[in-house]
């Protein structure tokens, strides 16, 4: 079973991220151009899965690709940062995850002589406005006196990761940047989507952007996780985005009404799965984990008939079967 996206900051991210074109946009603005002139951007993979663990999922958004520096192999880290503020041990973090890259590529790799470099980058995206402020480097993180440090230097982990801090920039600072409009609605979006009163009006000032969102080789899917993204975590509305709409053409409004209808509908199936774990639970007790990822993915007719089920049965393998 495919696992769900933890929150739709992660959802809106990992789908922007996950093509390596928007990818690779956000990583040469954020390191130099002679560095950026030996990676091999166009060879870039997408390797699958997470390193974040399960309980910081809410806070953190990572992609990693494989690729080539002067054709030897190397890897490519993002890790998206949503806090409000900043994670004081996310060089320590960082430092997990780049080990748990290279013991995934000694899995796949066995008794290889060297290690492939891998380039971390943290991107602090918090629609706070908050700097960040805590270290990028592991060794700021060791609790040392000045004159210990000096002398304890050369024992000390050399580690630390670039910082796209995105956070304080406003949206002209954001539009100017030679991204790929994905990824730089991504960040605009992530600034101004949650819970703005005002995004209807606001959005506008990125409508030339969002045209060539639209525009592109899959402008409509790609407009559709945007549009996704702000529903869920925006106060907006469909009328709310009709100046925008109208700017846009019939393809942009045909969008949002097609979202807007998914999303209600997903709305009335998640309170169907909530009645019906809460029938289960108060007629069987506590479900066991399977029944209640079981009811989690079950379409709308198959919720309709487990409720059925549930008023005469007399077991969950009865409601099941």
């Amino acid at each position: 079973m495919t696992k769900k996206p933890s929150n739709p900051h992660d959802a809106y991210a990992r789908e922007v991220l996950s093509r390596a074109a928007d990818a690779a946009s956000e990583i040469r603005v954020n390191i130099d151009a002679e560095l950026a002139a030996r990676i091999d951007f166009d060879g870039m993979v997408l390797v699958p899965g997470s390193f974040v663990t399960e309980d910081l999922r809410s806070q953190y958004s990572d992609v990693l690709y494989r690729t080539t520096i002067d054709d030897r192999g190397a890897y490519l880290y993002i890790l998206i940062e949503h806090q409000s503020c900043s994670d004081q041990l996310m060089a320590f973090r960082m430092l997990s995850y780049v080990v748990n890259i290279w013991r995934r590529h000694l899995d796949e790799h066995p008794k290889p002589e060297v290690l492939p470099v891998v380039i971390p980058l943290v991107v602090h995206s918090a629609h706070t406005g908050l700097r960040w402020t805590a270290p990028t480097q592991l060794s700021d993180l060791i609790d040392l006196d000045d004159s210990a440090r000096d002398l304890l230097y050369r024992y000390l982990p050399r580690f630390e990761f670039l910082l796209d801090d995105v956070a304080p920039l406003d949206i002209t600072a954001l539009r100017a940047r030679e991204l790929t409009p994905a990824a730089r609605l991504m960040l605009i979006m992530d600034k101004i989507g949650p819970g703005n009163p005002h995004l209807g009006s606001d959005i506008m000032e990125v409508v030339d952007e969002l045209r060539a969102l639209l525009d592109g080789p899959s402008g409509a899917r790609e407009f559709d996780i945007l549009v996704t993204y702000l529903f869920i975590v925006g106060d907006v509305s469909v009328t709310d985005l009709q100046p925008l709409t109208d700017r846009l053409g019939p393809r942009a409004k045909e969008v949002v009404m097609t979202t807007a209808e998914r999303l209600e509908a997903r709305g009335r199936v998640a309170g169907r799965v909530e009645m019906l774990v809460e029938l289960l639970t108060v007629k069987f007790g506590p479900l066991p984990s399977a029944v209640t990822e079981r009811v989690q993915v079950a379409d709308a007719d198959e919720l309709h008939l487990w409720a059925r089920r549930v008023l005469t049965a007399g077991s969950l393998t009865e409601v099941f079967a």
